[in-house]
């Protein structure tokens, strides 16, 4: 299709049923759909064979720091998402215009890391192109509008989305979509660790390419095992929250790499490479010998979170395979306190003035008590925390935090299905 048909093809409703899958408002999201192709013509012009994409954000239901030390994981796609109008050209020059940001050119000639792309969105694009080419499959130039509505430092993952939209282009428009969800999450994680620079795990990555509910065991990376995790926070009087609590995520690169560091460094005193290679009997055994000493204390806490969080990530799932939600929201509040306490990533240690998330975790258990449930929502040390609050209290609650973090603080959110496609690519014969 080319770009005026695929406008034409949005006016007639063709991709109403797609749309109405991905979304809870399929005529706002036609709306969105036919501006971003209108500004990818303004952008590159009218062209042939264009796709239209969609990779959605993600949240941590339970799981903290437990992917990148093999652990368990359970995390949801939300229906906030990074969409994309893409076609090739015979440039060998990958081109991507990000709404708000400019526009990014990398050639497809050097695909080696440069030193002064670490931390850029360049450097995703050209880690994720060179893993491509890496692992045999197909690359070419491309053109590609992006708009994403991923609350950048939310703890939503607004960079996996991103990482994954690059792959899912590459992958409609030169591989016939034959690349699987995850392989997806690992190149893009192969981008954020060896090219961006940030050491993160693969959690982010596979939730936003997966989709539904889902949960995650990390114990082999390179096939990690996905199960669709049924879960209907409605149907359970609860509504989603996601409080953004105003904090900054510059300058913590150091403070999020410190987690799996210290991490490691106690699974290193077993002859280990991660955690989850280690017993809690092993553990517990050797605090009481000579652990201490030869790590941190804090790497100490932080271990002992992992064991604890990666247990609860496995019978949370459990609990909402069998309808328990009271079970689920216990694991919810424990996981929050786990954060706060054990991992200590709830405020940046070098900044005495940031307190963001803790005040967030205060008011919230201000509001709801023992009604509701919250916890961190990503990597920590400043931006958001997860809220399952009664549907009933919904606007008070809204009302209160808002009052305390400012207007628009107080996000509601909903699951992308597990039956919808992720990552999604519209064609005429949807």
């Amino acid at each position: 299709m080319n770009t005026t048909q695929i406008r034409d093809s949005l006016s007639r409703g063709v991709f109403d049923t797609k749309l109405s899958e991905l979304y809870p408002d399929a005529q706002a999201a036609r709306t969105r759909y036919l501006r971003i192709t209108d500004s990818f013509e303004a952008q590159y012009g009218q062209r042939e064979n264009a796709l239209l994409f969609s990779v959605p954000g993600r949240i941590e239901v339970s799981g903290n720091h437990t992917d990148h030390q093999r652990g368990h994981v359970l995390a949801a796609a939300v229906t906030l998402d990074a969409v994309a109008v893409a076609s090739a050209n015979d440039e060998n020059t990958i081109r991507v215009y990000s709404e708000g940001f400019g526009e990014i050119k990398v050639s497809l000639d050097n695909l080696n890391p440069l030193a002064a792309e670490s931390g850029s969105s360049a450097a995703l694009i050209r880690g994720i192109t060179a893993r491509f080419r890496e692992m045999g499959y197909k690359v070419g130039g491309l053109d590609a509008y992006v708009s994403s509505d991923v609350l950048p430092g939310s703890g939503m993952s607004s960079s996996a989305a991103f990482e994954v939209l690059v792959g899912a282009i590459i992958n409609g428009l030169y591989n016939a979509e034959n690349i699987d969800p995850v392989t997806l999450a690992q190149i893009g994680q192969y981008a954020e660790n060896v090219y961006f620079g940030k050491p993160s795990g693969l959690m982010d990555q596979c939730a936003c390419a997966v989709g539904g509910f889902c949960a995650i065991d990390f114990t082999n990376p390179d096939a990690p095992v996905v199960e669709s995790v049924p879960c209907e926070i409605g149907s359970f009087g609860y509504t989603l929250c996601l409080i953004d609590a105003g904090g900054s995520h510059a300058n913590l690169t150091d403070e999020y790499a410190a987690i799996p560091a210290e991490m490691r460094s106690v699974a290193a005193y077993f002859g280990k490479d991660v955690l989850s290679q280690v017993s809690r009997a092993e553990f517990e055994a050797a605090l009481c010998g000579g652990l201490r000493g030869s790590v941190s204390d804090r790497a100490i806490l932080r271990a002992l979170h992992f064991f604890n969080e990666d247990f609860r990530a496995v019978e949370q799932a459990k609990a909402l395979r069998v309808g328990d939600f009271d079970a689920f929201l216990r694991g919810v509040r424990e996981s929050g306190r786990s954060s706060m306490n054990l991992l200590q990533n709830v405020y940046p240690s070098g900044n005495i003035n940031e307190r963001s998330l803790s005040l967030a975790f205060a008011v919230c258990e201000d509001i709801l008590g023992d009604s509701g449930a919250w916890r961190m929502n990503g990597g920590g040390f400043a931006g958001t925390v997860l809220v399952f609050v009664p549907t009933d209290r919904l606007e008070s609650f809204r009302e209160k935090t808002e009052g305390v973090f400012g207007f628009g603080a107080c996000h509601v959110l909903q699951i992308r299905p597990s039956s919808a496609e992720v990552p999604a690519i519209l064609t005429a014969s949807h």
